[in-house]
């Protein structure tokens, strides 16, 4: 309604019953209240300013946190959660919202123990840990490591609980991942000071085998020339003692009795034989040391690996007088760049040596599983033989030269460290393991050879 302008711009009549100090009184007091309005209503958007930072800050922190939250009721409905559970759970917090917390587990597993852990810790009213097996978007079932805590209100009433829960699948996997690589460079630290004392080791023997090498080629040298001279003194010897016994010679025969003469010449030819045998096995050890020391200079082609390994196996078949089986899965043709007569001198070692493991007095047959195979730019020969596999002590030695587990007069330990200097000076690995299924398993790598074969 409008109202007459007059009216508006008159002087308000004083009210009756009022003088005009009262009236000032009251604009006065008005004044204050409304001044206290505004300040209240200031704070008040204060407050309300500092609340929704509050929330924005609490949602902030819900949506960046990496571990999982889930707030629950006293009954385990769950009330809230944040981002990392729902892209863990693969759904959304509006549709979680009232659900169980047993909801969440992989095909229920841990229910029991899920509930058993809300109700301890209300009893005990502090946080525990727990691991469950949550499922996650695909259907997969995800460790979760979880702290339970109870929520109290302002009358120390449990009004629910708060489980705060770290995905545990990439840690472990992380910690796998650690282990594997620890042992990766625990073998490979190994595998360094193995070549490096191979390397001194080397220098060592192609000294000792030169020095050894003259004075048993003189050795050797003058017992075939003792040997021919033994047949000669026999026959003399012979024939004196005949014409003492003829001519009754009683001085001769008397002292060819006291020496023991007849004995004599019949113990020089094995004297001798087994002079010989010692001297030969001796040059061959010096032989072997020189070969273990220079194992380089040697003309490279290319080498069939199928046909170098049933050579192999047929020289070591042939010199065996005991059954071995022998099973030969080949790689269709794979070759490598090498000396073939070094290659085939280590799988006759290996070979030979798989099948001195293998048997046993027992009557169990010597089995030997040799399988060869292309990988990428190698050429990988597996030998798995049925023996009792290799000693954890004996591991780290196996490889050095002198070092044997055969019987005193069965080897003299330098097979093994010839072929692994072998291998080496072909740019190639040769390591051994005991195999999961039991006996011993010797893997050798070779480059492949890049030229290809002739047709």
């Amino acid at each position: 309604m409008d109202l007459p302008t007059s009216d508006l711009t008159a002087t308000p009549r004083p009210l009756e019953g009022l003088d005009e100090g009262a009236w000032l009184d009251v604009i006065q007091k008005m004044d204050e209240v409304y001044s206290r309005l505004l300040t209240d209503e200031v704070a008040l958007e204060q407050k309300n300013s500092q609340l929704e930072a509050s929330q924005q800050l609490v949602f902030s922190l819900l949506s960046s946190m990496s571990d999982v939250l889930v707030a629950a009721d006293a009954q385990g409905l769950i009330e809230q959660t944040n981002q990392a559970l729902c892209e863990l759970v693969g759904n959304t917090d509006e549709a979680l919202m009232g659900a169980p917390m047993h909801s969440l587990l992989h095909n229920g597993q841990g229910a029991d123990l899920l509930q058993g852990m809300m109700q301890r810790t209300t009893h005990l009213r502090h946080g525990d840990t727990v691991e469950l097996m949550l499922r996650d978007g695909a259907g997969q079932a995800v460790p979760v490591d979880f702290t339970v805590t109870p929520r109290y209100d302002g009358r120390r009433r449990c009004v629910g609980y708060v489980f705060v829960g770290r995905p545990m699948a990439e840690i472990k996997r992380a910690y796998r991942q650690l282990h594997e690589a620890h042992e990766a460079l625990k073998l490979t630290q190994q595998q360094l000071l193995h070549a490096e004392k191979m390397s001194s080791l080397g220098r060592l023997v192609a000294g000792v085998a030169h020095e050894l090498n003259n004075p048993i080629s003189f050795v050797l040298g003058n017992v075939h020339v003792l040997n021919r001279y033994t047949t000669r003194l026999r026959q003399y010897l012979d024939a004196l003692h005949a014409e003492a016994c003829l001519s009754n010679n009683a001085t001769l025969n008397a002292l060819a009795q006291k020496l023991r003469i007849e004995h004599i010449l019949k113990d020089l030819p094995f004297l001798m034989d087994s002079t010989i045998e010692g001297a030969k096995r001796t040059a061959s050890i010096v032989d072997g040391l020189k070969r273990f020391s220079v194992l380089d200079g040697e003309e490279r082609e290319v080498v069939v690996v199928d046909a170098v390994i049933e050579r192999a196996i047929h020289w070591v078949r042939t010199g065996m007088k005991l059954e071995f089986e022998v099973a030969f899965q080949d790689c269709s043709g794979c070759a490598v760049m090498g000396n073939a007569g070094q290659l085939l001198q280590v799988l006759m070692n290996l070979i030979q040596n798989a099948y001195d493991a293998a048997y046993s007095p027992s009557g169990i047959t010597p089995k030997l599983r040799i399988c060869a195979r292309c990988e990428a730019n190698w050429v990988v020969i597996s030998l798995h033989d049925n023996g009792p596999g290799i000693a954890p002590q004996v591991m780290s030695r196996i490889f050095e030269p002198f070092f044997t587990t055969k019987p005193v007069g069965k080897g003299t330990g330098l097979g093994l460290s010839i072929s692994y200097g072998i291998v080496k000076n072909h740019g190639g690995t040769l390591n051994a393991s005991n195999h999961p299924e039991g006996g011993a398993e010797f893997v050798l790598r070779l480059p492949a050879s890049q030229t290809p074969l002739e047709t």
